[in-house]
């Protein structure tokens, strides 16, 4: 391997993945009993459309407030609501500054338009050079798009062979691997034998 590309939530950051935090979040603005599976579906829907950065997540509030008649503070950001729930995953952290020795490294994400810049203000991710950023806001594409994957090769300049993908949806991993990709599939929830694999496929 040339290069490696990291996902951002559920990897390089801990985020909502596999946690009940975004139960915690719906509760803390007052959504309860079935309105939970409603705006779970219309979230689904407009999701999609955040991470191919043609609606700002905040535009969700006229939602929350209109549709499930929630009274939400005036300065209320759902954007800024999400990345204070996110953590860093300082244990990988220390494993990218020291693979940044030897290999190239990059972020390929999906991510809602200025969740990333949020995202690095709060100093959750690692102190390190990366080659390159693919965030689907601001590339039109998202994972398991394959133009997203294959944007993300000539942007690494690498041959997709070349190339190891660390993710932890085994979606985005099958849709990787079909277009030729080295993969590991990474799990939040078990963050120490995560990275003991990781380190074990590096032969690190």
């Amino acid at each position: 391997m040339d290069f490696i590309y990291f996902d951002v939530g559920g990897v390089v950051i801990l985020d909502f993945s596999k946690t009940n935090k975004w139960d915690e979040l719906l509760e803390n603005i007052g959504v309860k009993g079935k309105d939970k599976g409603e705006l779970n579906r219309i979230f689904t829907e407009e999701e999609y459309r955040f991470c191919a950065g043609e609606k700002d997540a905040d535009t969700f509030i006229e939602i929350l407030t209109n549709r499930f008649n929630l009274d939400l503070p005036e300065n209320y950001s759902f954007l800024d609501d999400f990345v204070n729930r996110f953590e860093s995953n300082p244990l990988l952290a220390e494993i990218i500054r020291d693979l940044k020795q030897k290999y190239q490294i990059g972020l390929l994400t999906n991510m809602y338009p200025n969740m990333l810049d949020g995202i690095k203000s709060k100093g959750l991710l690692p102190n390190v050079y990366w080659d390159v950023i693919v965030d689907s806001s601001e590339v039109g594409f998202q994972k398991p798009q394959a133009e997203m994957f294959k944007l993300a090769v000539d942007m690494a300049k690498t041959p997709a062979n070349k190339i190891l993908f660390v993710e932890n949806s085994k979606m985005h991993i099958d849709a990787a691997k079909k277009l030729g990709w080295n993969t590991f599939l990474y799990n939040p929830s078990d963050v120490k034998n995560s990275n003991k694999e990781l380190l074990n496929l590096l032969n690190w």
